[in-house]
């Protein structure tokens, strides 16, 4: 019984190399479908693992709080006012804000229960010099639940200690690449790098983070390899607070340290610097669980709106929700990307349909031949089925090979992540071997069914 099936497996892949050109032409369906496939679903796993990377280095259950620059409606002592206009047509100024500071980070760690870390930050653009070589980097301001909001881990050395950060102590935690810059052949432990006009301890290195990511996708992403970590005391002591100088004065002199003009606030232009009265470049607040994020930032809103005197000099942003809504359109997108490539294989096996039912027309009187010598309609069905899966399956195989190939290339020249997962191939495969069946069956059926009496009268 099975030799039987055999010889007519035999039967079809003769028929096939024998129609070479045919075959080929029928499985490009099914080969440019299953590369369809495959390529959309790498593109689509790649796009979802940028975001988890993302959503980790961005913290999780993280609430961002960032100033809001005014560069029109700022106070003489460097707080922020809003005027309205009397009867005589001059601006009377009414609320005055003190900016983010400490105070606000302190207040909402002691009041919000759902807190589970909490971490200011102060930022300064700049050059870091150690035996010769300056490297620019960016010195952060922060205490250590920073490394814990962040899920950042060192590599080496340790945390800041509580006497370093309430005494602001000059020490540092440096990331990979400021590492191998500036101490590529020593060991940074317990070695020291200036920054301004202060030098600073090296206590920790970071883990390197391998994560690529484009301009556009950076924003609110920690990306640790450049920066170097110093206690938010230290950068208010040492080197600049702005709550206790006037906007005039910080435009006016700013910070000059042997040479070296540090830009705070990220690397504002020096407009923006001069109008900033914010103590902090950054709250950051993790909550317990996710469901409480929205709730918090509403508490949060109030909380700061009456401590800077109905002054909305700040902005509340919640990273994670952004970059999940972000994931959700790409989802949407990738199964948009995987429907239309699977309508290929669709149409290929439409074709191959097409092609095996001008087959079973054109070899009628073959058909009545193997029937008259003994064969039955189930080797006539099966004849018929193998060519169709024959032409499915290696054409599938193509596919696989050519999808690979595409992925392999969009990543080089488009720029685009790709990651090609074992399930992709075995769906892509899977489906196509399936084509094959489904639409291989009712030409197969339709060959069966001719009387053999009348296809050897077939002309």
């Amino acid at each position: 019984m099975i030799s039987r099936y055999f010889h007519d497996i035999e039967i079809a892949i003769e028929s096939l190399l024998a129609n070479k050109l045919k075959s080929i032409l029928t499985a490009l369906g099914i080969i440019f479908g299953t590369a369809a496939v495959i390529s959309m679903l790498a593109i689509g796993n790649g796009a979802q693992q940028e975001i988890l990377e993302q959503i980790k280095m961005v913290g999780v259950n993280n609430i961002v709080i960032t100033p809001t620059i005014d560069l029109t409606g700022n106070g003489e002592n460097g707080g922020s006012t809003e005027g309205t206009e009397n009867e005589n047509g001059e601006t009377k100024k009414e609320k005055f804000s003190p900016g983010l500071t400490l105070k606000d980070m302190e207040t909402i760690k002691d009041v919000i229960p759902s807190v589970k870390r909490i971490t200011s930050v102060v930022i300064a653009n700049s050059f870091v010099v150690q035996n010769g070589r300056r490297v620019p980097a960016k010195v952060i301001g922060v205490n250590n639940d920073y490394f814990g909001v962040y899920n950042v881990k060192l590599e080496k050395g340790l945390h800041f200690s509580e006497y370093q950060v309430e005494n602001g102590i000059p020490v540092c935690v440096i990331g990979a690449n400021i590492s191998a810059k500036v101490f590529s052949d020593t060991d940074p432990i317990n070695q020291y790098l200036k920054f301004g006009h202060v030098w600073l301890k090296v206590v920790g290195v970071l883990e390197k983070t391998n994560v690529k990511l484009s301009a556009a996708d950076n924003a609110g992403v920690n990306l640790v390899n450049d920066n170097v970590y110093i206690p938010v005391q230290t950068m208010l002591l040492r080197y600049e607070n702005r709550a206790l100088v006037n906007s005039k004065s910080f435009s006016e002199e700013g910070i000059h340290g042997m040479g070296f003009f540090i830009s705070f606030s990220g690397g504002q232009d020096k407009s923006s610097s001069s109008s900033n009265y914010h103590q902090l470049d950054k709250i950051i607040v993790q909550v317990e669980e996710t469901e409480q994020l929205t709730t918090t930032t509403e508490i949060l809103s109030r909380m700061l709106l009456r401590r800077h005197m109905n002054v909305k000099d700040y902005e509340i942003t919640i990273p994670e929700l952004l970059l999940k809504q972000q994931q959700r359109t790409k989802d949407i997108f990738n199964i948009v990307l995987g429907a239309i490539a699977s309508i290929s294989l669709i149409v290929g096996g439409i074709g191959i349909m097409n092609i095996m039912f001008a087959s079973v027309m054109e070899r009628i009187k073959e058909i009545g031949i193997r029937l008259a010598l003994g064969a039955k309609k189930t080797d006539i069905v099966a004849q018929f089925l193998s060519e169709a899966i024959l032409i499915s399956v290696s054409g599938g195989l193509i596919g696989v090979f050519f999808g690979v190939l595409f992925s392999k290339l969009i990543m080089k020249f488009a720029g685009i992540l790709t990651i090609i997962s074992p399930g992709s191939i075995i769906v892509a495969f899977g489906v196509s071997a399936l084509i094959g069946v489904i639409f291989g069956l009712s030409p197969a059926k339709r060959a069966a069914e001719k009387d053999p009496i009348e296809s050897l009268r077939y002309e």
